[in-house]
C-alpha cells in the first residue's frame, strides 16, 4: 500500500509508528531540498533490494562512493547462525544488491566479512549471506584468526589501541550494512556498533566500556556509505532473538554517510531517544557525526 504525503507525515517511516518514532517529522519534502544529493535516504514499503535500488539512486548512485578498479568491503551483520526470517543479521538480497552496484560502478573486488559471535560457516551459511554474496561474484572472506587483524592506534580515553581486520584497513571502500535490532547491552544494534564485527577482542569492549568503545572506534576510520536495514526489526530479546514473535516487520530502509545522524534515526524507528543511546551521543561529543536531524537534508520514499 503507497502513503499519501499526508499519510507519510503522520505515520513516519511506516505504518504504525508514532509521530515520535518519526525521524523524518518536521523535516524538507525532496523538491523543497536545494542540495544536490540529501544528506540521508529513508525508504519504506519495498523489498530490502528494491528500497536500496531507490535510496542509492536519491543519493547520486553508487558511483558517487565507488570508482574504477578499486576494492570494496561491505560489512553486513552475519553474528549469529541464523536464518534470515529471524531478523537477527542482514537481509542477503540486501547485500547482493549492493555487491551488484558496487560492480556496476567500477570496483575490481568486493569482499564480504564479519567476526561472528557464533560459528562463523554456521552463521555464513545460516544467514543466506554467503550464498548471496557468492551469486554476486564477492569474495567471502573468514575473519576468525587473529592472524587477520592488525594493530591500529584508537586514540580514544579508553579504546587506545584495537586490532581491526586488514581488508577493512586496506579497502578503498567500506559499506557499512547493519541490521536495525535491540540489544541488552547497547540499547541497540546499528552502524555505529556494527563495527564491532570488523574488531578482533569484543570482550574488552564489554569489559572496559562497552558504549565508549563504539563511539571511540569510529574514529578509527568511518564507512564510506552505511544502509541500516530495517527490514524487519527484533525489537526485545536482541541481539540474538529468542523468537518470531521479537520481530517486527517495519519494510524500512535508512541510507547515507553520517553513521550518527542514522542511528539517531534507527533509534527512532525503534521508537527510542537517541539522546539516551550513550554510544550515539559519545560519537557525535567526538565529532564523527551530528544528532541533530533537524539540519540535515533528508528524503523520504515510499514505493
Amino acid at each position: 500500500m503507497k502513503l499519501t504525503r499526508r499519510e507519510f507525515i503522520k505515520l513516519g517511516l511506516g505504518a504504525g509508528l508514532t509521530m515520535m518514532a518519526n525521524p523524518f517529522s518536521n523535516l524538507l519534502f525532496a523538491e523543497e531540498i536545494k542540495a544536490k544529493e540529501p544528506d540521508m535516504v529513508g525508504i519504506q514499503n519495498g523489498t530490502a533490494a528494491e528500497m536500496f535500488e531507490r535510496g542509492i539512486k536519491e543519493l547520486g548512485g553508487m558511483s558517487r562512493f565507488v570508482k574504477k578498479d578499486q576494492t570494496v568491503v561491505v560489512k553486513p551483520n552475519i553474528g549469529w547462525a541464523k536464518t534470515p526470517a529471524d531478523g537477527a543479521t542482514t537481509q542477503p538480497d540486501l547485500v547482493a544488491k549492493i555487491i551488484e552496484h558496487a560492480y556496476k560502478a567500477g570496483a575490481k573486488k568486493v569482499y564480504v566479512f564479519d567476526n561472528t559471535c557464533n560459528n562463523w560457516q554456521e552463521c555464513y551459511k545460516s544467514s543466506g549471506i554467503e550464498k548471496a554474496a557468492n551469486g554476486a561474484n564477492a569474495s567471502v572472506a573468514p575473519a576468525n584468526k587473529e592472524a587477520s587483524y592488525k594493530k591500529r592506534n584508537a586514540g580514544g580515553k579508553i579504546l587506545k589501541d584495537v586490532m581491526v581486520h586488514e581488508l577493512y584497513l586496506e579497502a578503498d571502500v567500506v559499506i557499512n550494512v547493519p541490521v536495525l535490532k535491540h540489544h541488552g547491552s547497547a540499547t541497540m544494534t546499528s552502524a555505529l556498533k556494527n563495527l564491532m564485527g570488523v574488531v578482533w577482542d569484543r570482550r574488552f569492549y564489554h569489559g572496559k566500556g562497552l558504549h565508549e568503545c563504539i563511539a571511540e572506534f569510529a574514529a578509527v576510520r568511518k564507512p564510506d556509505l552505511n544502509i541500516i536495514d530495517a527490514y524487519q526489526v527484533m525489537t526485545r530479546n536482541g541481539p540474538r532473538g529468542i523468537s518470531k514473535s521479537d520481530i517486527a516487520l517495519r519494510r524500512m530502509q535508512i541510507i547515507g554517510t553520517d553513521m550518527v545522524a542514522l542511528d539517531a534515526a534507527a533509534a527512532k524507528v525503534m521508537e527510542l531517544d537517541p539522546a539516551k543511546i550513550n554510544h550515539i551521543v559519545m560519537a557525535e561529543k567526538l565529532g564523527i557525526g551530528t544528532m541533530n536531524l533537524d539540519k540535515l537534508s533528508i528524503k523520504r520514499v515510499t514505493l
